[in-house]
């Protein structure tokens, strides 16, 4: 193997595969310095102000002149004087393929009454408003197996109990796009598939009225989902101990399932990357893309997001608009993005994060190239906003913000019944009641933290392994977590404080 990868004919930059040294060669150029590994050389003289592309896509303009064999990062690329806003071809639908072949895989699900089919088995507690967190977190910890393992040891079929609070639900507009936001991730939550039951706590006198919000929600009690107030109960030992004896009835009923063969097509995985380097575009995310492929191809669905960070490769995703009015409502979001974050001054290019930069990442068009390769290369079906249901089958959209536990929030209230979780610099995350699985851009990465990651493709980076033989394998891990193996974030208890419904607007 060389030292550095090409990744396009007309690339202006190499990327280390390890460190590269000065003195060095790399295609009859003389390397400048130290080039860490994940990071780019120039492989030309650019001029300032000159575009440099890699993926044969501009990844940012020269700040100052570069000379060939000379390190590409922060201190000599930016997004350009115009801050990104550079001219893109957008070919809505240009790229749109004609629908493959049916395939037919099948997991071992959970089949709900109403037709869903679940992946995991839970009985949740969801807090209206922050006052009511104490609450609902006791109620929880009462059937914790670390600390009380004989309250579900009768219950192997339940996965746990688990309590999904939150910093939100008051001092904000009750007819705002806040609380619409917040309403519908709590709804989205009570009623997903991962859930057998659910209960919901209130303080009482919250912003987020439980009961306006039932019937914004088009939601009632009944078996499955239960609410109460704080102040209504009499306090919140009383509260704590309703909670209780709410669940222990919910017990018998909620163990007494099955797995049974499902299709693949009940499969819905949000696409997260967290922590990414410069190896993200080259191994997992495009490994996790060649799986995303495969679900589609046997009915499933996959739900790309993190609006901030497809940011300067939006005009990749329009090509694949299965309609025009869905490349349209993704420039929508776009827009509606760069005038948010100029009101809050900031700009769209305050990422990468510095970790990112660390690992080889320089500006957030080039983060963006190497993100929207999670998504495959099948056509683009809807478009949705923040946690609102996803009723298409394919690969889709959905406007989040791009820090992680907020955007995979709002996928799961969508419905994705697991996240798929790529990372370069180590990520720690879990998604409950949805399963994460965590994909390693790097086997260096892999050796150090392989007691977070579930799979290693850094095995493309080191030439042992395919972009599409990886995507395989992380299908067919796909399928055996659907059907009930633990991931490692699982293991290790992840998944409640990770629960961030995304909040928007004034807090008055």
């Amino acid at each position: 193997m060389t030292p550095f990868i090409r990744l396009h004919p007309q690339d202006d930059v190499l990327i280390a595969r390890s460190q590269l040294v000065g003195g060095a060669t790399a295609e009859n150029i003389v390397i400048k310095g130290l080039i860490p590994p994940g990071h780019k050389v120039a492989t030309r003289n650019i001029a300032a102000g000159e575009p440099v592309r890699r993926y044969n896509q501009i990844i940012g303009f020269a700040s100052r002149p570069i000379a060939a064999g000379e390190h590409v990062h922060t201190h000599n690329l930016g997004v350009g004087p115009d801050g990104g806003h550079f001219e893109r071809d957008y070919a809505f639908g240009a790229d749109v393929k004609p629908q493959a072949p049916r395939r037919e895989a099948t997991f071992m699900g959970i089949k709900r009454a109403d037709g869903r089919v679940a992946t995991r088995n839970y009985i949740g507690i969801l807090s209206s408003v922050n006052c009511s967190a104490t609450a609902a977190r006791a109620i929880a910890d009462c059937f914790s197996r670390q600390n009380h393992p004989e309250a579900l040891a009768a219950y192997p079929n339940i996965d746990g109990v688990v309590a999904l609070t939150h910093g939100t639900g008051c001092g904000m507009d009750t007819e705002g796009f806040g609380m619409q936001i917040l309403e519908r991730t709590l709804a989205g939550y009570a009623t997903h598939a991962n859930f057998w039951g659910v209960l919901v706590v209130g303080l009482g006198c919250e912003a987020n009225q439980i009961n306006a919000w039932l019937a914004h929600s088009s939601l009632r009690e009944g078996d499955t989902l239960k609410v109460f107030n704080i102040q209504d109960t009499g306090g919140t030992r009383k509260t704590v101990e309703k909670g209780i004896a709410l669940i222990k009835e919910m017990l018998p009923r909620a163990n007494a399932v099955k797995r049974e063969p499902c299709s693949a097509a009940h499969i819905t995985i949000g696409l997260q990357c967290g922590g990414s380097d410069g190896y993200s575009g080259i191994s997992a995310n495009p490994a996790l893309g060649a799986a995303v492929d495969l679900l589609v191809a046997h009915g499933g669905t996959a739900i790309l997001s993190e609006t901030p960070e497809i940011y300067g490769a939006e005009h990749l995703l329009t090509r694949r608009a299965a309609k025009r009015e869905v490349g349209e409502k993704l420039l929508e979001r776009i827009k509606w993005w760069e005038h948010y974050t100029e009101v809050n001054e900031g700009e769209m290019n305050n990422n990468p994060s510095p970790g990112n930069k660390a690992g080889g990442l320089t500006t957030i068009l080039e983060k963006s190239l190497g993100a929207v390769a999670k998504g495959g290369t099948t056509n683009l079906e809807a478009v949705y906003e923040y946690a609102e249901p996803v009723k298409d089958h394919g690969f889709v959209y959905m406007d989040t913000p791009g820090y992680d536990p907020v955007s995979a929030t709002g996928q799961v209230a969508g419905g994705a019944n697991m996240i798929c979780f790529t990372t370069g610099r180590g990520s720690a995350y879990g998604c409950a009641p949805s399963p994460s699985l965590k994909l390693a851009t790097n086997t260096a990465l892999w050796q150090r933290q392989e007691e977070d990651m579930d799979i290693n493709c850094g095995e493309i980076i080191d030439g042992k392994a395919s972009i599409q033989e990886m995507g395989q394998r992380i299908f067919e891990l796909v399928l055996a977590t659907a059907s009930g193996t633990p991931t490692k974030s699982e293991q290790h208890g992840y998944g409640q404080n990770e629960f961030v419904p995304w909040q928007v607007g004034a807090v008055m």
